[in-house]
């Protein structure tokens, strides 16, 4: 990368102020550290569906005030910054991103505890038959898919936030696929519908975290490129990240 992409680490270091330049790479750390948190909670979510893993439940269900713990913290250290320093440009992008990504990473921890607690659920009510094969694929998408937004985020990536994002597209398939099957089996077999239900808050809850995780990549974009995104074709995001309009 050039010296004028402000994506590299030497971005912080462009200020008169070294204490302003500490105070901003440091909350962008700490985002990663609490994106690790939340791509572990997730990943112990899905094992623990797909691989009928109560040890890994029980872990979820009671780890997420780590993550929610991290996300009070970044917040306040955020609004400090906007009231001591008043940061302005792509200072002020850098914050709100940070303020709109820790929010996103929050919610996926709550996603991943859901997911952890219909496990639970789900194993009470049926040890014999696991999760259909295709909510342990989805799951191992999605988990993709975070760990690439926050790859993405981590470098201020525009391209790779496009890529990721553009990954949503299979994730919403994934799910439709998975909704509509068991959908089919509640009606054949209306016996089924309180185990079957549990996977379908699952998928639900899987799908919700590639929304998120598409979030993150849509702040990269306003970050680095200064364009809000949201509510925006995949076409128009790609366009905007790259700056061609044509």
């Amino acid at each position: 990368m050039t010296d004028k992409n402000p994506t590299e680490k030497s971005f912080f270091e462009e200020h008169i102020s070294q204490r302003f330049n500490a105070e901003l790479e440091g909350i962008h750390d700490r985002v990663l550290s609490m994106g690790g948190l939340v791509e572990q909670q997730l990943a112990d979510a899905v094992a623990a569906m797909a691989e009928a893993r109560t040890e890994l439940a029980e872990k979820v269900v009671t780890s997420d005030y780590q993550i929610n713990a991290l996300e009070v913290a970044l917040d306040e250290d955020c609004t400090q910054i906007l009231v001591r320093r008043q940061p302005t440009a792509s200072d002020l992008r850098l914050v709100m991103a940070v303020i709109k990504t820790i929010t996103d990473l929050e919610r996926i921890g709550d996603e991943a505890e859901r997911i952890g607690r219909m496990a639970l659920h789900f194993l009470e009510l049926d040890r014999q038959n696991g999760p259909i094969e295709e909510l342990g694929e989805m799951g191992e998408h999605v988990e993709g898919m975070l760990r690439g937004a926050l790859d993405a985020f981590a470098r201020m990536d525009v391209e790779q936030a496009v890529r990721v994002a553009q990954q949503d597209i299979q994730a919403d398939s994934q799910y439709e696929v998975i909704v509509h099957r068991l959908m089919d089996q509640m009606m054949r077999s209306p016996e089924t519908v309180p185990r079957v239900m549990d996977v379908v808050w699952t998928a639900r809850s899987l799908e919700r975290i590639g929304d998120r995780a598409r979030n993150i990549c849509e702040y990269v974009v306003y970050f680095v490129r200064g364009k809000n995104v949201r509510h925006t074709s995949f076409e128009q995001m790609a366009q905007e990240a790259t700056g061609d309009r044509h």
